[in-house]
């Protein structure tokens, strides 16, 4: 089984490189051509290079004559392009894959790929790719130069194909990963986003019935001449804050929002603590640790298949789990292999895995089979948060529905309140 050494590259010369790969793709651009082939006929077509002279010395090079070449005018918004998201580079993963298993040279895959993108960005990516594979270049050396895009995962994955002669099936091993990672996130966020919007939909209505509709009934009930409920005049009090310091309310919120996310981004402790706390929330919390343990085990698996040593897999791993909590779990496991310890051991020292799981990982150790059984692993935990994010759904219909009528027909109730006395009283 082929070996792939984990290159660790201080953090400027990470910096260094995608300075280097955003300077190379900026430099290509793509000219608009015609000219006649060999025949005669008439073609034309686009090409991306850094000059005119290198189009042209290309299409004579394809023994077409060039009648017309000149730059691709940019599009007055969007020239360029948009941002490559990390679904386009799986579906680049599972395109390479395809051309590379029907027999499609590499360089012709790149080339297609390339012409079939609509993402400016993207096409430049993969045409600077394929230029560095022509001028003698791997094609991990050729990704490295793009890690924002691709990982170090991705990049040793590919190298460890390319040392053992098996690119072809590394690329499908990397693509159904991709793939596999990419509809998990999409499940977590799906799981988050529903309860998210639906509260932030209920702050905006609840700041509009203070700011623009309590006021209105404020003026009404100047005029009953009467003492107000309590609940009445606290929510005529905060109505009046609101209108008055609105934009306090806006900033201090935005401020606080603010500092917490550079907060997280910058002091680890806090956001170890984040993570931690959020990991014990009822349901969504154990959404989380199944999607961590599904990402651990589908990674793991994917790297030691590809021949990567298991100590230098788990180095590539820890970054891949989506928490800090794992991340840090995952790196004590690393230490512990490394020192000689199996790795089902190691793993029931973090105190974090499932016993399930711990067991599934000893029977693979002892029988020899332990990718297989990562993947049996990642398998059933996804099933599991595919399961418990349609439950989610269900589940927080009934909790959401609550808050939307405590906060709104709260407000509501509040405000004809006042009117029901008055009734009562006349009645």
């Amino acid at each position: 089984m082929a070996t792939a050494t984990v290159s660790r590259k201080p953090q400027t010369a990470v910096v260094a490189a995608r300075g280097r790969a955003r300077a190379e793709v900026s430099a290509l651009q793509t000219f608009v051509w015609s000219g006649k082939d060999k025949r005669g006929q008439a073609i034309k077509g686009e090409y991306a290079a850094k000059n005119m002279s290198l189009v042209k010395a290309e299409l004579r090079r394809q023994g077409i004559n060039p009648t017309s070449v000149k730059a691709k005018p940019k599009p007055l918004f969007g020239s360029a392009g948009k941002t490559i998201k990390a679904r386009d580079i799986a579906v680049f993963s599972r395109q390479i894959s395809v051309m590379m298993q029907a027999g499609v040279p590499l360089v012709q895959g790149l080339d297609i790929i390339a012409g079939g993108q609509q993402n400016v960005r993207m096409k430049n990516m993969l045409t600077a790719i394929k230029n560095d594979i022509e001028g003698g270049s791997t094609l991990h050396e050729a990704l490295a130069k793009f890690p924002v895009q691709f990982d170090e995962l991705f990049v040793n994955l590919v190298k460890a194909g390319e040392a053992a002669g098996v690119l072809d099936t590394v690329l499908d091993t990397v693509a159904t990963y991709k793939e596999n990672i990419e509809s998990l996130k999409g499940k977590i966020k799906k799981a988050m986003f529903y309860p998210a919007i639906v509260l932030a939909v209920a702050t905006i209505v609840s700041a509009i019935l203070l700011i623009f509709v309590v006021p209105q009934f404020e003026q009404v009930f100047k005029g009953f001449g009467a003492d107000l409920p309590a609940f009445t005049q606290m929510i005529v009090s905060a109505s009046r804050f609101m209108t008055k310091y609105w934009y306090v309310v806006l900033l201090s919120l935005g401020g606080t929002i603010a500092g917490l996310i550079f907060l997280y981004k910058r002091s680890p402790a806090f956001a170890h603590f984040c993570a931690r706390a959020v990991l014990k929330l009822p349901v969504i919390g154990q959404i989380l640790h199944q999607s961590a343990i599904a990402r651990f085990a589908r990674t793991l698996g994917v790297t030691f298949r590809a021949g990567v040593p298991l100590v230098e897999a788990l180095d590539s791993v820890a970054g891949a789990t989506g928490s800090p909590i794992y991340n840090a779990a995952v790196k004590r496991i690393r230490e512990d292999v490394a020192v000689g310890h199996q790795l089902q051991l190691a793993m029931r020292q973090v105190q974090l895995f499932p016993n399930m799981v711990v067991q599934m990982v000893a029977i693979g150790e002892e029988s020899g089979a332990l990718d297989k059984m990562l993947f049996k692993i990642a398998e059933f935990y996804e099933e599991e948060v595919n399961n418990a994010v349609d439950a989610l759904a269900s589940l927080l219909e009934p909790f959401i529905m609550v808050i939307i009528g405590t906060l709104v027909g709260g407000m509501v109730i509040g405000m004809y309140l006042p009117i029901f006395k008055l009734a009562a009283v006349v009645g």
